[in-house]
């Protein structure tokens, strides 16, 4: 997912700035990163307050610790270039249960878990550091299959099964 989607989906309006980005973006591209690069970004706890940004790039991890407003200061951000051999991993867990998908990923002290389509993100995510680390190319986006939930027996015959919500959590160290 681009960084500017992920600002679009902000849980809250400081986190997804145009005055924060003024502050983040530069930061980001000082350290290698494209212009609106592929990212995760670990809303934590306070999102409105601080958030961790992820960036996957030729020369290793971009890890840009956010905070929105600084008092008497504004927003800031910090970061740092971690070379390839030097990021910490975990394996990639998925977990299923009839329809449903849960899936773990835990990068430099950040636990991503989601469901669902949230958990379709964070495989994409994680492909894409275990590429890198590797000295791969990153893997071509694959369409993910939409899963429906199974119709339960109260729903009227012949109505569309409806999609099951998702629901995600990723949460992370407070730096």
């Amino acid at each position: 997912m681009r960084l500017s989607e992920w600002r679009k989906a902000a849980p809250h309006k400081d986190a997804g700035s145009a005055k924060l980005a003024a502050i983040v973006d530069p930061v980001l591209t000082s350290l290698g990163a494209e212009p609106d690069p592929q990212a995760w970004v670990a809303w934590g706890e306070e999102p409105g307050t601080r958030h961790t940004v992820l960036v996957v790039t030729d020369a290793g991890l971009i890890s840009c610790f956010v905070r929105t407003n600084v008092a008497g200061e504004g927003p800031r951000a910090s970061a740092k270039l971690v070379r390839w051999g030097r990021v910490q991993t975990s394996e990639l867990a998925i977990e299923t249960s009839g329809s449903h998908r849960l899936l773990s990923f835990q990068v430099e002290g950040h636990v991503l878990q989601g469901a669902d389509d949230v958990a379709d993100g964070i495989a994409g995510f994680a492909l894409d550091v275990f590429a890198a680390m590797d000295g791969r190319p990153r893997p071509q986006p694959r369409p993910s299959p939409r899963r429906v939930a199974p119709a339960s027996k109260t729903a009227r015959p012949g109505a569309a099964p409806r999609p099951a919500p998702a629901r995600a959590r990723a949460s992370g160290s407070s730096g």
